[in-house]
């Protein structure tokens, strides 16, 4: 018989993933501008209406309305109730991560699943905010860098042992192995060909993927998966198009970390076997 505080779990999971979801949806639309996420409170950008609590129910008030304004018929972008659906998926597949069964319903693994839930978060808006507009905010970025050490010290604290538990030590060493590495790389590449080769928006957001995963092997699985996706979304770009362009490569590196979170302990034993066994994940 299925454990009913088990199914309320992914119940609360999913809930939760979609009213983070909407902050997302905040923090996309105001960070690239320098805005606050705080104030003022949430309003139609076409005629500054302050939205209600009854417009502000994730999907289900987009459904609702139709995909418009209440007050002025103004489309809303279906962005929106995509990044909270987005929001939900990702805390729902989180939560099957780091509480893989009933028997881990306890304080250790419900703090994993907020921790690497809120780094999940982060790649999001990181991800959505480069591709539109080609920067990465510093808040999911170079200041996010503390808050990823806290939480993997708070994991190491809490007597958390599972899926991610690098610890302090192995946190701070990632951010510094991150960071560091790939500013080396930016600098040379600018010192050899005389341009930017690699943005600095790259080299903080590493220096956040290496805070929350590590240095090693979780470096060059992210390094080799992003360089992979870059490449792919490249050529498909160019398919569709039908012309060369510029495509960041900061989201690539937010999926390949995405994915080392979720199933790196699978695709790391296919993608590079030797490394996989030397570490124990084959």
């Amino acid at each position: 018989m299925t454990d009913p505080l088990w199914i309320f779990g992914h119940v609360w999971a999913a809930l939760f993933g979609l009213i983070i979801g909407s902050f997302l949806n905040v923090c996309i639309a105001r960070w690239p501008e320098d805005r606050s996420v705080i104030a003022p409170r949430s309003h139609c950008p076409r005629c500054g209406t302050t939205l209600g609590p009854a417009e502000l129910v994730p999907v289900v008030s987009w459904l609702l309305q139709g995909g418009k304004c209440r007050h002025c018929g103004a489309e809303i972008s279906a962005q929106y109730a995509l990044i909270e659906v987005l929001g939900m998926l990702l805390s729902l597949l989180a939560w099957r991560r780091f509480v893989p069964g009933p028997e881990a319903l306890d304080l250790q693994h419900f703090t994993a699943w907020l921790a690497f839930f809120a780094f999940l978060s982060m790649l999001v808006v990181a991800t959505y905010v480069d591709l539109r507009h080609y920067i990465i905010p510093d808040e999911v970025t170079i200041y996010a860098v503390p808050v990823g050490i806290g939480l993997m010290a708070l994991l190491e604290f809490v007597g958390y042992r599972g899926w991610g538990d690098i610890g302090l030590e192995q946190s701070l060493y990632g951010a510094a192995v991150g960071g560091g590495t790939m500013a080396t790389a930016s600098l040379v590449t600018l010192f050899i060909m005389r341009r930017e080769g690699l943005g600095w928006g790259d080299v903080k957001l590493m220096a956040l993927i290496g805070a929350f995963i590590g240095p090693v092997p979780t470096f060059f699985f992210v390094l080799l998966v992003g360089s992979m996706l870059g490449a792919l979304g490249g050529l498909a770009h160019m398919a569709i198009t039908r012309r060369r362009s510029f495509l960041p490569f900061g989201p690539a590196l937010a999926v390949a970390a995405g994915l080392w979170v979720l199933y790196g302990d699978l695709i790391l034993p296919v993608l590079l076997p030797g490394t996989a066994l030397r570490f124990g994940l084959g």
